[in-house]
């Protein structure tokens, strides 16, 4: 069984920092991608950061410049650093990983339980 955890979150006012961390534990053998979305209420999960096996990295327009995502040095592990956060960026942050726990099982995508946001104006 594999289980994602984040941590990190909290409250913070305008123009402030937070740096997420998620890890997966379980059963893996590898990972590809893992990414950040969130969801504000009312409002679609939507992607936030996503970054590859490979290091590359592609973010949400109304983020870019502000946030930044990377893996960690241990295995399955990812961050995201959020710089001169707004008010909208209020939001359950979730991790996302691809993972299979076998050379030769499919990959398939977990999600953390996610973890607050909240910017005060």
């Amino acid at each position: 069984q594999v289980q994602l955890v984040e941590s990190g979150g909290g409250l913070v006012q305008a123009g402030g920092s937070l740096r997420l961390s998620c890890a997966a534990s379980g059963s893996i053998f590898s990972s590809t991608a893992m990414g950040w979305y969130r969801q504000a209420p009312g409002k679609r999960r939507e992607l936030v950061a996503r970054i590859t096996s490979g290091g590359s990295t592609n973010y949400a327009d109304s983020v870019r410049g502000r946030f930044t995502i990377s893996r960690g040095n241990a295995l399955n592990t990812v961050y995201l650093q959020m710089n001169s956060l707004k008010p909208e960026d209020t939001a359950v942050y979730y991790c996302s990983q691809l993972l299979r726990s076998t050379l030769y099982s499919g990959y398939n995508n977990y999600w953390g339980q996610g973890t607050q946001v909240t910017v005060s104006s």
